[in-house]
């Protein structure tokens, strides 16, 4: 048995590899899934680290629990008032979708590898999720953001689609154990397993809001703890009643983040932190528990399956659940094309493993392998097929203000930038003449690299980046005053 501080000194190796392989990744417009995957690969017992790791119930345990802490920082930093235009397409990919990429694939696994209908099924279950945080990782460090509400779309289908996959994953597991159980029984297990998660996701999303809105808590640093306690107890409590614990973090950090919330600057960034290195955890050991020696057994039925999945399944998938949905054929494809498979569907390859079920061993290299392809050949082709469709904008850059405004209880204010465009009415205009409203004061005028200290007398610019403290009431009517036209589909 290794000491602890040898134990320490490789965990903080490894982490710190992971982080590097990170800046390594955005270089060459590569998903950081997998260098970190790589990572835990060579440290494992068939690379030149030699750490055995072959324990699925701890790796799927560590897994879970990583994963509830991921789907609750990207509820909490989904923007106010993203969702709302997208939810009922957001909704069809994570259901309608889900289920059919799980059906098609199921269809490809009875036909081509020649499973039983329950195990395709359960195949097509595994893999049916996407993983955003892949597909946005891409696309910051290749400094471009999708036109229109495509990314909005993409982000709140990788939040809500999670939650179906690991239904369907336990109850094909559970049809499997009991062969007397009925895959009519799944219709009103699913009614009671997603309506009590969403129940309990806004419930404790709530009381999470007015807990930490009222305790005042002398060290700030005390805050993140009450979060993390939220987190395991919201899914913990979720599990426990027979709901989907998953979707209930989910939606108890968008229930927070469209709330009036304390310190949500420094909750937020502790929380992507927190997300990030359950990321390199989860993918340490995920590559820790492969074996490449037996990645050559599955290569070919893993290519095939990625293949599947990316030309027919998700395609097919897409244009069905979005059949009215108010978006271009481009859109559509574009979300055909990067249905990037993440760390959700090998960590739900490790379920069967526990379970006993079927071939699951062999099942969960085919699902790496598979998803290791699908990253590969959809990661690296994102920034181009985004271009070739015309959904590519820049990231504008912005220069860091000197200044930051951090309410500290329920405020009725806040800090917004606007952006004066060309041809803006306040071009020209001064301060004292703009007919701001009333509460809305500038504090800032960025203007290029500088920043002005504007009073009354300052003359406005197009191109000039205002920060205005403004009550959130005033906002809109302070963009629509400035000129600013929201971007359309």
């Amino acid at each position: 048995m290794p000491s602890l501080e040898l134990l320490l000194l490789v965990g903080a190796l490894l982490l710190l590899m992971g982080v590097l392989t990170s800046k390594i990744s955005s270089r060459l417009g590569v998903p950081a899934l997998l260098f970190f995957v790589a990572v835990g690969m060579l440290a494992g017992s068939q690379g030149p680290g030699g750490i055995p790791l072959d324990n699925p119930g701890l790796v799927s345990g560590t897994g879970m629990i990583a994963l509830a802490f991921i789907l609750f920082s990207g509820g909490l930093d989904t923007p106010r008032g993203s969702i709302q235009p997208v939810w009922r397409a957001a909704l069809s990919l994570s259901t309608l979708g889900v289920v059919s990429t799980a059906g098609l694939v199921a269809c490809f696994a009875k036909f081509v590898l020649k499973t039983s209908w329950l195990d395709g099924w359960l195949l097509g279950s595994i893999v049916s999720s996407t993983d955003a945080a892949a597909v946005f990782s891409v696309l910051r460090s290749s400094g471009i953001r999708l036109r229109g509400r495509t990314q909005a779309l993409l982000e709140a289908e990788s939040g809500s689609n999670d939650p179906m996959a690991v239904f369907l994953t336990l109850s094909f597991i559970r049809l499997l154990q009991e062969p007397s159980s009925k895959p009519l029984d799944l219709i009103p297990s699913f009614a009671i397993n997603m309506g009590l998660g969403a129940i309990f996701g806004l419930g404790l999303g709530w009381l999470g809001v007015r807990l930490l809105n009222t305790l005042k808590l002398e060290a700030e640093g005390l805050y993140p703890v009450v979060t993390i306690s939220l987190v395991a107890g919201t899914f913990g409590l979720t599990q426990l009643a027979g709901g989907n614990g998953f979707l209930a973090v989910y939606i108890a950090g968008v229930t927070m983040a469209h709330s009036e919330l304390i310190h949500r600057r420094s909750l937020l960034q502790f929380h992507d932190g927190l997300a990030w290195l359950m990321q390199i955890l989860m993918f340490l050991m995920l590559g820790l528990q492969v074996f490449p020696g037996r990645m050559a057994a599955v290569a070919g039925p893993g290519i095939a399956l990625a293949l599947f999945l990316i030309v027919v399944a998700r395609p097919l998938a897409v244009f069905f659940s979005l059949a009215f949905a108010r978006l271009r054929f481009s859109q559509k494809t574009f979300i055909a094309w990067v249905g990037l498979r993440g760390a959700t569907p090998i960590i739900l390859a490790m379920l069967p493993l526990t379970a006993g079920v079927g071939e699951a061993d062999y099942n969960f290299h085919l699902v790496f392998f598979a998803v290791l392809a699908s990253v590969l050949l959809q990661g690296t082709t994102m920034i181009w097929v985004a271009k070739k469709l015309d959904l590519a904008l820049p990231i504008p850059t912005r220069a860091k203000y000197p200044i930051e405004y951090v309410p500290a209880g329920r405020s009725t204010s806040e800090m917004v930038e606007v952006e004066l465009p060309q041809q803006s009415p306040l071009d020209g205009q001064r301060i004292m003449d703009a007919k701001l409203p009333k509460a809305a004061l500038v504090i800032l005028v960025g203007r290029g690299d500088d920043f002005l200290k504007p009073n009354g007398s300052t003359v406005l610019e197009a191109g000039d980046r205002l920060l205005v403290l403004a009550e959130k009431d005033d906002v809109a009517a302070l963009r629509v005053l400035a000129g600013v036209v929201e971007e359309a589909d």
